[in-house]
């Protein structure tokens, strides 16, 4: 089992983080919210509907942009149009202010390969709005990323996020890049992951590693973070030095 007694309640427009050890269960959370994965136990709940399969007003961003590189950025970013059926002309201008939104004015007409790691995850995050997604998921989608680029890419999908208003649920292994982004923090115990607490992040915003000031808030929750995900691991060891 993956996870165990998860009751969790995220208000509409909300940017919630979750956090915890690897095979806690955190992407299995994202994809029973995506309707990927069946629900064995409980429901989950959009907008007062049970989620029984994929949804239109669910967006899932994985840790690769999966950018298809025969086509242009733009292109790529309208490619929900064409699965959906929806009239490409109309959404052209709606594609390109999605660009402009994530610094990609100028690289329309560009191919993948033409552009940075950082810059065709921000592709992806544009195509993944481009239907408006009442909740986007995302699974640790600056992993790939170096430090400088992913602290960059927290700081843009902050200003994302607060245009676009969707509810955003965030998968990190960083603790930086949850205290930097997320309202709330949800951090997960050990397999089979459990909620074990959630830490209201009252920082206010656009919010930044760097020499601000509200470094030392952003430092303390950070810090108290990684004690909570410290405890465990001590505990364990602890008891095995017992035995």
């Amino acid at each position: 089992m993956a996870l165990q007694g998860i009751g969790l309640h995220i208000a509409e427009g909300e940017f919630v983080a979750v956090v915890g050890r690897s095979g806690c269960g955190k992407s299995t959370l994202l994809r029973l919210i995506a309707g990927l994965l069946p629900v064995t136990e409980g429901e989950i709940i959009i907008g007062g509907e049970r989620v029984t399969g994929a949804r239109r007003d669910v967006a899932l961003l994985l840790q690769r942009p999966a950018l298809l590189p025969w086509r242009s950025v733009l292109d790529n970013v309208l490619l929900p149009a064409e699965i959906f059926g929806w009239s490409k002309a109309e959404r052209r201008d709606q594609a390109c202010r999605l660009l402009e939104t994530a610094g990609l004015s100028g690289f329309e007409k560009h191919r993948p390969h033409e552009l940075s790691g950082g810059m065709q995850q921000r592709v992806s995050l544009c195509r993944s709005l481009m239907g408006k997604p009442r909740v986007l998921l995302m699974d640790e989608p600056f992993s790939a990323l170096d430090a400088l680029t992913r602290a960059e890419l927290a700081v843009e999908l902050q200003r994302v996020h607060i245009e676009n208003s969707a509810t955003v649920v965030f998968v990190t292994h960083s603790i930086d890049e949850a205290v930097l982004l997320a309202d709330r923090v949800v951090v997960f115990s050990p397999r089979p992951g459990r909620v074990r607490k959630v830490v209201d992040i009252a920082i206010p915003r656009p919010r930044t590693l760097g020499r601000t000031a509200h470094l030392g808030e952003v430092a303390r929750c950070s810090a108290d973070l990684h004690e909570l995900l410290m405890e465990r691991d001590m505990s364990t060891s602890a008891e095995t030095e017992e035995r």
